[in-house]
């Protein structure tokens, strides 16, 4: 099938927290109102998979909305997902619904951690990852990941150290990494394991970006690599980057040990967290499915095309900025500490000058200051002018 990604769609007036010109002023302390260019939180302008709108339409048009509750064809999607995409065979009985992977995670930490235990972490990272385990008591603890050659890595030695301490008692890690774009593999996966596995730390693998891995690359889920590690796991999924339905709030957490999964669905039950949402249930049903499929691998194409021309255009006309195409995601990290500007300089150009809206590297922690995040999924013709605009405010 055809699937037209260059489309332009005014987003504007349609809730959309990536457009909303009240949210962008708030965000980002505006001076004044429009021509901003927003490139920032992980939310694709592209029109979700035509199988999708059309099994919401489908639903919406019989017209009653009471409480919903997921069936077999619901578990069997996601199943059949985790098996085709990513060679992993899955069981319903392991799989939790929760409305969206950071509600999730506040859930988890309250589950598997005390007050006032360690939990670790792994910067630059998604900024949620350490408000979570602070809005919840407990110590987020940095195994800072390691800028080597212009490729990040991680620090196994530093992860010993910080696991074996015996207040550390979970470890939230991002697979694809949010904002380095590393894809980790098979045997950095294991390493991290069987510290874990040998300090008896559990790990959160946050796998939301699973379905955007770049040509050369191959996610691995972590619980595939062996039974001690998926009995210490808790992999966290959701539709809602894949296929944009972040608004639609459901996510799935699949956890093989019953004794830690019954932790958490008892936690969930403490805060009366119910079933997903009705058109969740729907979206997620048809998304998991061949024709969601074919739209993924289309865009996946698109994606990498706007990679290749950014990667291009930055060697162009911003030669003292630093950028490797990421392996995984759609959120691409660039180095822009050659310009010599503070950082609240860099931003304050981009913001006010360039009118483009990023994600400031403040936002992810340790190791972010000189970067900015630019959210690549969108058409081209929306990334080259935000692009140019940048070039002419730094240079």
């Amino acid at each position: 099938m055809d699937f037209d990604f260059d489309q332009v769609w005014y987003r504007a007036g349609t809730n959309a927290v990536k457009w909303d010109e009240e949210v962008l002023r708030k965000t980002f302390e505006l001076k004044d109102e429009g021509g901003y260019l927003p490139l920032w939180v992980a939310d694709m302008d592209f029109r979700t998979a035509p199988n999708i709108v059309e099994a919401l339409r489908k639903r919406v048009e019989h017209g009653i909305f009471g409480y919903a509750v997921p069936k077999d064809d619901y578990y069997d999607a996601v199943s059949w997902w985790m098996n085709e995409r990513h060679g992993w065979e899955i069981r319903k009985e392991w799989v939790t619904t929760t409305p969206g992977i950071v509600p999730a995670l506040n859930f988890v930490i309250r589950a598997l951690t005390g007050e006032g235990d360690n939990v670790l972490i792994q910067e630059p990272v998604y900024g949620p990852f350490r408000k979570v385990t602070e809005n919840n008591g407990r110590i987020p603890v940095n195994n800072p990941l390691r800028l080597i050659g212009g490729r990040y890595e991680m620090d196994y030695e530093d992860l010993e150290e910080k696991a074996k301490d015996p207040r550390t008692k979970l470890l939230i890690v991002c697979s694809p990494h949010n904002p380095v774009g590393r894809v980790w593999t098979p045997e950095e996966l294991r390493r991290v394991g069987d510290i874990c596995v040998r300090h008896g730390v559990i790990v959160v693998s946050d796998e939301i970006h699973q379905d955007f891995i770049l040509p050369g690359n191959k996610h691995t889920v972590y619980a595939t690599l062996g039974e001690a590690f998926a009995q210490q796991a808790v992999i966290c999924t959701a539709p809602s980057k894949t296929f944009n339905l972040a608004s639609l709030q459901t996510s799935n957490l699949i956890v093989p040990n019953p004794e830690l999964k019954k932790k958490i669905d008892e936690e969930l039950g403490r805060s009366s967290i119910g079933s997903p949402n009705l058109m969740g249930i729907v979206a997620t049903t048809a998304a998991y499915s061949p024709e969601g499929a074919q739209w993924v691998d289309a865009m996946l194409r698109y994606l990498n095309l706007n990679l290749d021309r950014m990667e291009r255009f930055v060697e162009q006309r911003m030669p003292k900025a630093k950028f490797r195409k990421q392996e995984g995601t759609y959120l691409s990290w660039i180095d822009f500490s050659g310009l010599g500007l503070e950082q609240p300089e860099l931003e304050r150009r981009i913001r006010e000058e360039a009118k483009v809206l990023l994600d400031p590297g403040s936002w992810f922690g340790e190791g972010g200051d000189g970067f900015l995040r630019v959210n690549v999924a969108c058409p081209w013709s929306i990334l080259e002018e935000a692009l140019t605009r940048i070039a002419r405010a730094v240079s």
